[in-house]
């Protein structure tokens, strides 16, 4: 992995990047890690992923790992504003800050491409219907269209934030995006003890840290609220993938964009659930690769919602807004887990 600062173009902050490339051979035919020696991280046209709220880049680098190893291409995450090495989110944050960033890696990574999950997902789709971006994928886009997400906004929330309850305000978030599956579902008292819970794990700690950030990025969704027309400028080539065991939001929000958009292919993918690229496995990297490539982008349009979304939302990690969420920072001594 290499690690990489990109200066964001209103001149006031920086964005922290990591570059994965494929293995290539070396001499001998031994496998080596980097294409090219002393190159810049735009060195071959590559894909930057775009992460989700409340994470870090940190989540998706296995994922982009796998991602570079089936493209044979560089893959690049990069920190948003507001979290690790990047700098904090501006006093005017909003879409067109995220844009912009996203503007900025793909000029000096050289990439083509992006792949982009849940909150990325809205900045990707946003950054598509001006940027030249070749080919793209998002896994739960977090658009909003006609007020259908002005519902998930929770007052509280913010309120909460600004109070210094964090512990509530992280139960408002969950309870708002019912991202977490069966645990949106508890009451926000049982919500609070489990964020006082996950609080003494580093991953949990850091989650409540970035609170703030979530709040700015959910207000940018819902100030950023378009109708579907607004998307038909879009012409990149654009498979939206949805989680079978997503909230069913991100599946309708596909589907009428791809009903309108005739350079959008919504699909969803059975027995994922809205963490799917940060989890274990290959289903989504493999998805990902073959649409890149140029292949289509074929995947069964079953809803694929049942008693299963139940299993592995609280066994063996900290449950969040991604649901299940690995309680180590993936890159870390980890065994490896089954595809789901």
């Amino acid at each position: 992995m290499e690690t990489w600062t990109v200066k964001t173009d209103d001149g006031e902050g920086h964005l922290e990047l990591h570059t994965f490339r494929p293995e290539t051979p070396g001499p001998g035919g031994s496998a080596a890690a980097g294409a090219t020696t002393g190159a810049g991280p735009g060195a071959g046209s590559g894909v930057v992923v775009v992460h989700g709220t409340l994470v870090t880049d940190a989540l998706y680098r296995p994922f982009a790992r796998k991602l570079s190893r089936l493209l044979g291409r560089p893959v690049h995450c990069y920190n948003r504003r507001g979290r690790a090495g990047s700098s904090p989110q501006p006093a005017d944050y909003s879409a067109a800050t995220e844009i912009a960033d996203l503007a900025a890696v793909l000029r000096e990574t050289g990439a083509s491409d992006v792949v982009a999950h849940s909150y990325g997902g809205f900045v990707a789709l946003q950054a598509a219907r001006s940027l030249p971006i070749r080919r793209m994928v998002t896994y739960d886009a977090a658009v909003s269209l006609s007020g259908n997400l002005s519902r998930r906004w929770r007052p509280e929330l913010e309120r909460s934030v600004a109070a210094g309850k964090l512990d509530e305000a992280w139960a408002h978030l969950v309870q708002g995006l019912e991202t977490a599956g069966p645990v949106s579902r508890l009451p926000l008292g049982a919500l609070r003890m489990l964020s006082i819970v996950s609080a003494r794990t580093s991953l949990g700690a850091e989650m409540r840290e970035l609170l703030p950030t979530a709040v700015a990025e959910m207000r940018a969704v819902l100030d950023a609220d378009a109708e579907v027309a607004d998307f038909t400028s879009i012409t990149t080539p654009t498979l939206m993938l949805s989680g079978g065991w997503s909230p069913a939001y991100f599946a309708e929000t596909g589907r009428q964009l791809a009903a309108a958009v005739p350079a959008l292919t919504f699909a969803v993918v059975p027995g994922q659930l809205h963490e799917g690229p940060i989890r274990p496995g290959n289903r989504l990297a493999l998805r990902a690769a073959r649409f890149l490539l140029g292949g289509p982008g074929a995947a069964s349009t079953a809803t694929g919602r049942g008693i299963g979304s139940i299993t592995g939302t609280m066994a063996g990690g900290m449950p969040g807004i991604y649901g299940r969420i690995p309680g180590r920072i993936p890159g870390r001594t980890r065994r490896p887990g089954p595809d789901r």
